[in-house]
Order: structure tokens, then sequence, then C-alpha cells
């Protein structure tokens, strides 16, 4: 992990990268790598309003910008980039303004790997969208400059298609920093958290906690 240059981490809803990717970012931080992470929109459409509830649709907005940042000083991230499009519409974004953003975050922070979703494997219509930005993106880019692509693949059948995990990141040191983090995220994390907390949670979904498995994407050419 010293080896990396800079890492950049694309992802579309706050919660998106603790779910995925606390341990591994905090693994890196600790280890002197700088991260950049874009966090595409603020999940002002999250399905939850807390648990019990104490947003409503109008506070909710404001309710998970803060809930991010409190999770991004948790993990250790300090440049935190608010991209301002809006929940359950990235889908919907033309795919040149897409990929020009991707684009210009790569020509600035000059990453040499990016954590993102891989597509098809994403399951929600935002993460495709931001996943297949992300690879059109690198995709165009001369080979030998192209950053690797990191990938969190959530679909159930994801070890199926694509094979085992090329990374599996060990990060129980990160256990309570990760928990935490995902605390952070109260609007939206309350009937997960009482998933762990239950007696009869079963090692899978135990898991997360454990290990952070990525794939790398290769490009055909």
């Amino acid at each position: 992990m010293k080896d990396e240059r800079h890492v950049l981490m694309i992802f579309p809803h706050p919660d998106d990268e603790t779910f995925s990717s606390a341990g591994t970012i905090a693994s890196y931080i600790d280890n002197g790598v700088p991260v950049t992470y874009a966090c595409l929109t603020l999940g002002q459409m999250g399905r939850n309003l807390g648990n019990p509830p104490f947003a409503t649709r109008e506070s909710l907005p404001d309710i998970r910008e803060r809930e991010l940042e409190e999770a991004m000083k948790i993990i250790g991230i300090t440049d935190l980039r608010k991209m301002g499009l809006r929940d359950k519409t990235v889908e919907f974004e033309p795919h040149d303004q897409m990929d020009d953003m991707v684009k210009n975050l790569i020509e600035e922070t000059n990453p040499s790997v990016i954590i993102s979703f891989y597509p098809k494997f994403a399951v929600h219509p935002d993460h495709e969208a931001t996943a297949e930005a992300v690879v059109r993106t690198v995709e165009r880019m001369p080979k030998e400059q192209r950053p690797r692509l990191q990938l969190v693949a959530f679909s159930n059948d994801a070890p199926e298609v694509l094979g085992e995990p090329d990374i599996l990141n060990d990060i129980s040191q990160y256990k309570e920093l990760k928990m935490k983090a995902f605390e952070a995220h109260a609007s939206q994390t309350g009937p997960f958290l009482q998933q762990l907390a239950s007696p009869e949670v079963g090692g899978e979904t135990q898991s997360f906690l454990d290990v952070e498995p990525y794939w790398t994407y290769h490009f055909e050419s």
C-alpha cells in the first residue's frame, strides 16, 4: 500500500465508501498515501429517515451531508469532493459530462489506483452509472497512463461470474473505526446495525468488518 501514488475513490452516495472501503482507505492513509474521495451526490433520496425516524425529506440532504463529513473525520479523509449531482438521477446524466468529471478528477489527482464500483455488478442504477463512467474514461487513456481499477462488486453473482476477488484486504485492525464510520451514517444504517447486533447474524454479514474484497478491472486492449 505504501507504493501507491494517490488513491482516488469515486462513489455516488454517502456511506458507499464506508460500507465498501473504510478499512482499506484508513490503511492507505496510515501508510502515508494521499486519498481523494469524490462523492457524487448527498444521498438526498435515501430510503431511510433514521431508525427511529429523525429526518424528514426536507432535512435529509443536510443531515446526510453532516453524516458524510463526520464519517470522513473518522476514516481520516481530508480531501472530500462533493460533486453536486442529485441522488437517483446519476444514471440520467449525459455520458460526456460524467466522463469529463471523472477525467478532470484523474488529471488533478494523478491516481495510481481508483476505487469505485464494478459495472454490471453494482446493483443500484446510480452505482452502475458511476462504474460505467469510470471505466469508459480510464479506457480512453493510453495504457501506460491508466490507473489501476480496484472495484467493488455487490451483486450476489459476482464471484460466480467474475471469479473470486483479486484483492482481499484484511481490515480487522480497523474494525472499530469502520463501525464508528458506519454509525456516523445514522440516517441510513440503523437496520443494518440492528442486524449486526442480532445473535443470529451470519458470518457473511459480520465479514464486512474484517475483510474488504475488490476485483481488478482488465481492459480488452
